[in-house]
């Protein structure tokens, strides 16, 4: 079993990852390492994951569509994919709402037709974004809540 998994250098990502890891599975993780949460933390994860032999790193962005789709070709056996990667930070897309088109729709499209040229894909899971809950101030969040208004792309 081959991962690819967006978003590898996040919380989530590292931690699923190394999980991954321990059941014998091998994982691509793709991360654009980004500075929008602490880059020196997401060094170290890398770092920890580069020790397991199953693990292989690409960092690119994933509104670049020839980095993505050429995974295709570097890394042919992939069956199987997590997409967890996103532009997070709900306040910020009013600042730069164009990072949010970039790594979030634009990364959406090229993964999902990286998807479509993986010949051994069996499946591909989506981790959505607390962002769909826009003005909510109920907490905890909950999947019954409204979504109509949210503050984010």
């Amino acid at each position: 079993m081959t991962i690819l998994l967006t978003g590898a250098a996040g919380f989530i990502g590292f931690h699923l990852a190394r999980a991954l890891l321990a059941r014998g599975a091998r994982v691509v993780g793709f991360d654009s390492v980004n500075a929008y949460y602490d880059v020196t933390l997401k060094e170290a994860r890398l770092r920890v994951l580069a020790q397991d032999p199953g693990f292989t790193m690409v960092r690119g962005d994933l509104a670049d569509r020839a980095a993505v789709l050429g995974l295709a070709e570097t890394h042919p056996a992939i069956d199987r994919i997590v997409h967890l990667a996103a532009q997070a930070g709900v306040r910020h897309a009013e600042v730069n709402p164009y990072a949010y088109v970039d790594a979030n729709l634009m990364g959406q499209v090229t993964v999902l037709e990286l998807a479509r040229r993986l010949e051994r894909l069996t499946h591909v899971v989506y981790a959505s974004s607390s962002s769909v809950y826009g003005g909510n101030t109920k907490l905890p969040y909950s999947e019954t809540d409204p979504v109509e208004r949210p503050f984010s792309l």
